[in-house]
């Protein structure tokens, strides 16, 4: 007998969706960063894995520098709008300055965490993706903001 909260998962969540969807650092990218064939536009949505749903909004982009200046523009973009980086992305930002970044906002229901983190081959196999000519040009990376459907908190993995 499945649980009440695996039976209501995604269901009233749009709402929810749409303000993930509007946190500009969606938006915000370097100079010169293009978004790539297949991945334009914002996607957003629902999805459950093991029970647990989750709610995304992100944005794929390739930029045709140096991983360091996207890192840079995405810790400068988190700061204004209010996020606050994980322990990690804090030891990170001397040491490793093209590193994949995480940040955390909001209390209880309005929880969320902002992603920022470089796309692999790997990565794009398992989501069945093809990297287009855009990749050959420079960093694929992906901007990526999500939160519990149920609204409990939530936080990053360092």
């Amino acid at each position: 007998m499945a649980d009440a909260a695996s039976t209501s998962g995604c269901e009233g969540t749009g709402s929810r969706v749409d303000e993930l969807k509007s946190y500009g650092v969606l938006g915000s990218r370097p100079r010169g960063t293009v978004e790539p064939h297949g991945f334009e536009g914002l996607d957003a949505g629902c999805w459950e894995d093991s029970g647990e749903a989750q709610l995304y909004a992100e944005r794929t982009y390739v930029f045709p520098g140096d991983k360091a200046d996207v890192t840079q523009h995405y810790r400068a973009a988190a700061k204004r709008e209010g996020w606050t980086p994980s322990p990690a992305t804090r030891r990170s930002s001397e040491a490793i300055r093209s590193t994949n970044l995480c940040f955390t906002r909001g209390e209880a229901d309005n929880a969320a965490m902002l992603d920022v983190y470089f796309l692999t081959e790997e990565i794009l196999d398992a989501e069945e993706s093809k990297a287009g000519p855009e990749f050959d040009t420079g960093a694929g990376y992906r901007v990526s903001v999500t939160a519990s459907a149920d609204g409990s908190a939530t936080s990053c993995s360092d």
